[in-house]
């Protein structure tokens, strides 16, 4: 369970609110807006009605009780500016920061965001990746190289044992796990057969798991 202190309750504030919440942590929202704030205040553990680009506002909720805090404010980046160096200055443990632009993102680096999240780019990746690779039912990107990729296992591979398969050796594919319906086989072994229906997550360079992808199946 984490305690986060969550700024700026616009849709995607709102929506990452509730997940948070579902996960059993600990959430104080804060927006200026008394609206948003009466309206979803009772499914959290704390709301306050509040400017942040106060600093005087900022220092009275105790910034380094937070296990994290995220600036999520899309409409004004002047002001997540200003709050995520603000943070940083009363000793936030972990500031998340929301950027609309690239050019955003780097000035957050810059004054001290731990993390910036970029969703209109993530979406977009993402997208792009599952238009151009065959079958991928989920991608997370590592770097700018390396991704994991949950695929379905190609149907030459069915009846055979990963050692057979010889993923890593024939295409640099590493396999992580396989997942056999709602069942997950953490530590697959090189005899672990693979069966239909199968799906596979592995890790390997992008580019080269894409071309893996749309080879014929």
């Amino acid at each position: 369970m984490k305690s986060v202190l969550l700024i700026g309750m616009g849709q995607f504030g709102q929506l990452l609110g509730e997940k948070l919440v579902n996960m059993g942590d600990e959430v104080m929202i804060v927006d200026k807006d008394e609206h948003i704030i009466n309206a979803i205040a009772p499914k959290y553990t704390n709301a306050v009605i509040a400017n942040c680009m106060n600093a005087d506002n900022l220092k009275t909720m105790d910034i380094p009780s937070y296990d994290v805090c995220v600036v999520t404010i899309a409409d004004d980046f002047q002001s997540s500016l200003e709050i995520t160096s603000v943070l940083k200055d009363l000793g936030a443990k972990y500031v998340v920061s929301k950027a609309n632009t690239e050019i955003q993102r780097k000035f957050l680096f810059r004054i001290g965001a731990d993390e910036v999240i970029y969703p209109n780019r993530d979406i977009a990746e993402k997208l792009a990746v599952r238009i151009n690779a065959q079958k991928v039912y989920d991608y997370i990107e590592l770097d700018s190289e390396h991704a994991v990729f949950e695929l379905a296992v190609p149907n030459k591979w069915i009846g055979k044992t990963i050692r057979e398969a010889n993923p890593r050796a024939q295409y640099q594919l590493n396999i992580l796990t396989i997942k056999k319906g709602n069942k997950i086989m953490p530590a697959p072994t090189p005899d672990t057969a693979f069966e239909e229906g199968d799906k596979m997550v592995v890790f390997g360079n992008t580019e080269q798991i894409i071309a893996f992808t749309n080879k014929k199946r």
